[in-house]
């Protein structure tokens, strides 16, 4: 009984320095998402994020979804932006 009050004495100490760390870990995650980049500025009707990239609704149907700008072949078209950068050659 004793062993078990003592770690409980001793982990009430560390609980402040585990959520410090947590919080910081979590701030480097958020960060890190390419929708920080001032140069990235996706139109107003991308608004689902993945991987940290905006995309516009129907993202699952590319051929059908996202031609009209990022080309026929997804090569960039008139956004100028690739979809293969993220998304290789998934489709």
């Amino acid at each position: 009984m004793k062993i078990q009050i003592n770690i409980k004495k001793e982990m009430k100490g560390h609980t402040a320095g585990m959520v410090s760390i947590l919080c910081l870990v979590l701030f480097f995650i958020i960060s890190c998402e390419k929708t920080q980049d001032h140069n990235y500025s996706p139109p107003s009707d991308h608004s689902i994020s993945k991987d940290g990239f905006m995309h516009k609704s129907g993202l699952e149907q590319p051929l059908t979804n996202c031609v009209s700008c990022h080309g026929s072949d997804l090569e960039g078209g008139t956004a100028g932006v690739s979809c293969f950068e993220c998304h290789g050659k998934k489709w």
